[in-house]
């Protein structure tokens, strides 16, 4: 049985409500993971920053991922919208798709990304 590895992002206060951050971690085999989180109503929903019609990283300016509305997540290359709470793609060349999901986890008011 494996053991999912928690590694701190943020504190959350460090995201506003509605808002968005971007992460680069350690995957633990010398390679680097892009993370986003974007916080609603309170929670976090973390994705790897990577949109799956080429694999770009989604943000054109680091750490902002959502549309001018804050309603969906954007991908800045060909301008893909996701739905922040399940990574479904609505529209664009994805269309039907989804993110990958992170697990998250928030304890004493930091974020957390619980990796496999």
């Amino acid at each position: 049985m494996t053991t999912a590895r928690r590694l701190a992002l943020c504190a959350l206060e460090d995201i506003t409500d509605g808002g968005s951050a971007g992460f680069a971690v350690d995957r633990g085999d010398g390679s680097t993971l892009g993370i986003m989180a974007i916080r609603r109503i309170g929670g976090i929903h973390l994705y790897e920053n990577a949109c799956p019609h080429i694999g770009t990283p989604l943000d054109f300016t680091p750490g902002q991922f959502l549309d001018l509305e804050r309603e969906y997540i954007l991908c800045s290359t060909h301008g893909a919208l996701f739905r922040i709470e399940d990574g479904h793609c609505i529209s664009g060349p994805c269309a039907g798709d989804e993110l990958t999901s992170i697990k998250a986890a928030i304890e004493d008011g930091v974020v957390y990304a619980l990796l496999d």
